[in-house]
Formats: structure tokens, C-alpha cells, sequence
């Protein structure tokens, strides 16, 4: 199901400090998917949505190609579980096609720095392109910049880098924020108290997110955010950062609003408060979904912002569309986030289903980037899996 269309008048009231985006590159992809998802009063005012400078790039060697993944991060279930989905889905399928002979895989730990050193390291070792995930928007420029010089194009996926030379893949983050926290307070009748449990702070993803859910809640005048704490989207932390805030905080709370992947510790830390009747967001983790089938009073609606395995295999679509000079129009692909009913969990998971799972939910290319959807952003389009040695 699409969320913008229904959104934009509100979101034109709330988020006026958005900054209008330049068009150009937007104005040749459908105007119903740029009105949807590219309006600029629903947009992150950083999300870069200008022309691309990749548009007549042409990859410095022919395929195969050494691509390297400079990973941000890996203590949570999402970023495992789109490592597997890399390891195990796209890398074989892209060796068999012939357009990559390897993947070089680092990891940062969320250090900045740490992540600058292993990019242009990989720059210096060889690879063809870069990709990142969820990374400081604003950190890596100068890197980014440093990869280009040297025919180095570097991708972004859950979240956008700010350097003009990158190409960036999410769902609009912003519209995301403000649809779960709009449901909330719809939830709770348009009065009561709730907690915000974003990610972590200081990256795109989730500051565009936080900002979406705070205007969504403030939709309603007798909605309170009472709280705003980091779960840093990891089970664990969320867990033990939502103790923490119920331990010291006695009074009434409503509603949990948070974000992936981190709701299973939330659900987790409510339980061994002992309080009950409290509403909280879900999105794609499966042990979650699970807890939701077996109290259906927990939340009307689901939302998944980021399936794993499906925003791995849309950057990595348009990583290799750009490789092989199909020129890519805008700085960032956007696409629709998909909402997911109880009785489609009920359909999807079965009664005897695991609320400590580990996976998460794909939705399929199909809802997330597919081949007819992605031609529109590119000169040149063309299905990549489609390619003969």
C-alpha cells in the first residue's frame, strides 16, 4: 500500500522548513512517483535529490568487477541479516552473471574515522565501486569525492550520503516518520502520552525518520512525547535504554514509537515492567510481527521501512545499472515504504511462530525496486540480471 498520496497536505502544515529541491533529474522520472515520493515538502531537507553526475559515467574497466562493501556496522539483526542476504542471494547470482569477480567486505563500528580509512583503502586495492549502508550523511565527502577522482563511484543504501557524486537508494524517510507517528496518535484516539525510540542519531536515516515521527505525533494537539531515547536500532540496547526510562519515569505511557530494529527490545522491556495496554510501532522484524499475531490490540498497522534483503539487492541493482553506463538520473532512487495488516501477518506467520526470531521480513522486488520501476530513473535502463558475458 502507497502512504504518501494521503500525506501531503498535512506535511505541507508541519515540516514548512523544508527546503525545495531542484528539479532537475525529478522531472524525468513519472510525475505520480515524483509527486509521491519527491515532494519537496516531504522531503528531508538534506535528502540530495538533485541531477545526477553519474549520469555519462562509464566504469573504468570492463566486468567482472571488485566491488567493496564499507559496512558501518553489524550488531543488530537487520545489518545480519542483509549481510546474509549479500553473501548468500546477490554475490553468487552476480559471479554466475559475470559482472563481479569479488566483494571486499570492512566493518567501522560506527567510527567515522574508522570507516574514511577502510574506503580509501579499498580505493587503493582496486575496487571498482564502493557501497555503504546507513552511514553519517555529511563524514564521508571528502572520501566519497577522493573514490570518484579515482573512477570510484560510491553508493548509499538506508540512508543517503550528502556528496554530490553519490548515488543513494532508501524509502523517503521523512514520509515513513510521519506516517507511523500519524497512526499513532491515531491509535490512541489523539490523546495520551508516548515514548520515541529512534535509531541512531546522527545518521540520515534516522534523523529524517525522528523528524517525521515527532511531526506525525504532533498531528494531534493532545499527543505528549514524554521521552525521546537512542535504541541505536539494536534489540539489546532498545531493551535496556527503555528499563532504564520506565524504571524512572512511573507515570502514565500510552505508546511506544520505534524504529527497526529495535522493537522486539522494546516489546521485551514493557514485559518486564509489567505494564500493560501500551500501543508500540512495529515494523519488520519477524520476532515482533510474531508477538503482534499473538496480541492483535498491540498496534492496527505495520510498517517496513527497510526489508534487509530487498535494500541490498536494490542498491546493488542500481550499483550495477551505473556500472554499466545506463547513467543514472537523479542523485537519489526513492521508493514506496509498504504497509503490512494483521491479517496479512496472520496469513504469513504461523500460530506456533517464534516471537524471539532473528529474521526479518522481505517484502520481494516486486513492492521494493522493481526492474520496470528502476528504468525510469536511468537514461539508458536495463534489467542488469538480464546481461551475456
Amino acid at each position: 500500500m502507497r502512504l504518501v498520496a494521503t500525506l501531503a497536505a498535512a506535511a505541507g502544515i508541519l515540516l514548512m522548513g523544508a527546503v525545495t529541491s531542484n528539479a532537475e533529474g525529478v522531472d524525468e522520472i513519472d510525475p505520480d512517483v515524483a509527486a509521491r515520493l519527491y515532494n519537496p515538502e516531504m522531503l528531508d531537507p538534506a535528502q540530495p535529490v538533485g541531477a545526477s553526475p553519474l549520469r555519462e559515467f562509464k566504469a573504468k574497466n570492463p566486468p567482472p568487477w571488485k566491488i567493496g562493501y564499507a559496512s558501518s556496522y553489524a550488531g543488530n539483526t537487520w545489518r545480519a541479516n542483509a549481510m546474509d542476504y549479500l553473501q548468500n542471494v546477490v554475490i553468487p547470482k552476480y559471479k554466475e552473471l559475470g559482472l563481479i569477480s569479488e566483494v571486499v567486505i570492512t566493518q567501522s563500528n560506527l567510527n567515522d574515522s574508522t570507516q574514511i580509512q577502510q574506503m580509501r583503502q579499498l580505493v587503493d586495492q582496486g575496487v571498482d565501486a564502493i557501497f555503504v549502508c546507513c552511514s553519517n550523511p555529511t563524514a564521508l565527502n571528502q572520501t566519497v569525492q577522493y573514490a570518484y577522482d579515482k573512477g570510484v563511484p560510491t553508493f548509499s543504501f538506508t540512508g543517503y550520503l550528502t556528496a554530490p557524486t553519490s548515488v543513494n537508494s532508501s524509502v523517503n524517510y521523512q514520509v515513513v516518520g510521519f506516517e507511523i507517528g500519524k497512526r499513532m496518535a491515531e491509535e490512541l484516539g489523539g490523546k495520551g502520552n508516548v515514548l520515541v525510540v529512534e535509531g541512531i542519531p546522527g545518521t540520515s536515516a534516522s534523523d529524517s525518520q525522528d523528524r517525521g515521527v515527532k511531526a506525525g505525533l504532533a498531528t494531534s494537539a493532545d499527543i505528549k512525547v514524554v521521552g525521546s531515547i537512542a535504541g541505536m536500532w539494536t534489540d539489546q540496547v532498545a531493551q535496556g535504554e527503555v528499563q532504564k526510562w520506565l524504571a524512572t519515569h512511573p507515570g502514565k505511557l500510552d505508546g511506544i514509537v520505534v524504529q527497526s530494529a529495535a522493537e522486539m527490545g522494546v516489546l521485551r522491556a514493557i514485559q518486564q515492567s509489567g505494564r500493560t495496554g501500551v500501543k508500540v510501532a512495529i515494523g519488520g522484524e519477524l520476532g515482533a510481527l510474531c508477538t503482534w499475531r499473538k496480541n492483535p490490540d498491540l498496534i492496527a498497522a505495520a510498517v517496513q521501512a527497510w526489508p534487509p534483503g530487498d535494500d541490498i539487492a536494490l542498491i546493488w541493482d542500481i550499483m550495477m545499472r551505473t556500472m554499466l553506463g545506463q547513467g543514472p538520473k537523479v542523485q537519489s532512487v526513492l521508493v514506496d515504504p509498504v504497509v503490512v495488516t494483521h491479517d496479512d501477518v496472520m496469513t504469513m506467520l504461523p500460530e506456533n511462530c517464534d516471537e524471539n526470531a532473528q529474521n526479518w521480513l522481505n517484502v520481494g522486488k516486486d513492492k521494493w525496486g522493481s526492474s520496470a520501476f528502476l528504468d525510469q530513473f536511468f537514461v539508458n535502463p536495463s534489467d542488469p540480471a538480464m546481461y551475456k558475458k
